[in-house]
């Protein structure tokens, strides 16, 4: 299925019926009086988060969105009925913004989250409605009200507790291989990964989602490569991993290059933790993991880790760290919320 995380939506909710003339026509009853029923309620539309969705293809192929119409009154006090609903399922992380892109509507994080997009108009009364005792014989009714119509925009960022940045070929793709149940294509070639990828991590007993992305580059903040678009993925991150190649010519300035991105892209992922791991340690000497450890410790004014996705080395150090740095910042939220909860 091909990975899509942006969408433009058309919608529409129903209008609301007519309301209905009619009078109480019925052998030996004399001045039977009105008796039109109200018009139904128009169709909502609403989007709900779901589970068993990662993307928004279905959006691809489908952009207008309208909600049934209300029936009309009708005689013997009869309502119509309401309009159907309009229901956009979405994944767990999609943010529904205004045509313009920057007003945000909803964010739906967890599957069951729903909101009201476009509201139905009411239906319109009946000529009983308006019966009284100085109007006994209303010979009139309301129409139903229009219904609300409006472009939005879905953006999907997924939602991950730990998130994979660097270079292309810094071994992303392989960790994520070697952590998780993930088969992401991997390749000798920058930009293998094309798409957001996830994966569960499982270790000592716990687990985590573990998100890689696209390699950035130099520029990519100006559309080099494939952009930096792919960051919005990992914004909600807890924690980020990012991986140095050791094979590099030097470590210390294949890490500014990412950060240098980070900084640009701003919304706050630069300042997100972050543990700096030299990959591919397998193939380095000695020598060389020495050398390029400080070059990287160096830039990173930090302790480095290092790790081979291909042997095994240090791995387990490196998921050690990244759950020891989620644990902290669930129980920080944890603490931020009991602090927000009034009691008497």
């Amino acid at each position: 299925m091909k990975f899509l995380d942006e969408a433009k939506v058309y919608v529409r909710s129903g209008d609301g019926g007519n309301g209905c003339v009619a009078f109480r026509r019925e052998k030996f009853i004399e001045f039977g009086g009105p008796n039109g029923g109200d018009g139904g309620r128009g169709g909502d539309v609403v989007a709900e988060c779901v589970d068993g969705l990662n993307t928004l293809i279905d959006y691809r192929y489908q952009q207008h969105f309208k909600a049934g119409r209300g029936g009309n009154g009708m005689g013997k006090d009869r309502a119509g009925p309401n309009g159907a609903d309009a229901v956009l399922k979405v994944p767990a992380g999609t943010q529904i913004f205004e045509d313009d892109g920057e007003t945000l509507i909803a964010d739906l994080v967890r599957a069951g989250d729903h909101v009201v997009l476009a509201r139905g108009g009411n239906g319109g009364f009946g000529n009983a409605h308006f019966k009284s005792s100085t109007n006994r014989a209303p010979r009139h009714a309301n129409p139903g009200q229009a219904g609300e119509e409006r472009w939005i925009r879905l953006r999907l960022k997924l939602i991950a507790h730990a998130g994979l940045v660097g270079l292309p070929n810094a071994g992303k793709s392989t960790f994520l291989a070697a952590v998780t149940a993930a088969r992401p294509k991997i390749a000798d070639y920058p930009f293998t990964t094309l798409h957001p990828q996830l994966g569960v991590v499982r270790t000592d007993g716990r687990e985590f989602v573990l998100a890689d992305i696209p390699g950035l580059i130099e520029g990519a903040h100006l559309g080099t490569g494939l952009g930096d678009r792919f960051l919005s993925h990992i914004e909600r991150c807890r924690v980020l991993l990012h991986l140095v190649d050791g094979l590099s010519e030097d470590a210390g300035a294949a890490y500014r290059t990412v950060r240098e991105e980070l900084i640009a892209y701003d919304h706050g992922l630069a300042d997100k933790p972050e543990i700096v791991a030299l990959s591919k340690a397998d193939a380095l000497s000695p020598e060389m993991i020495e050398q390029q450890t400080a070059r990287l410790s160096l830039a990173a004014n930090g302790p480095v880790l290092v790790t081979s996705a291909v042997s095994g080395m240090g791995v387990a150090d490196v998921l050690r760290r990244l759950l020891a740095v989620i644990d902290a910042a669930r129980s920080a939220e944890s603490q931020q919320t009991n602090a927000a909860v009034w009691q008497p």
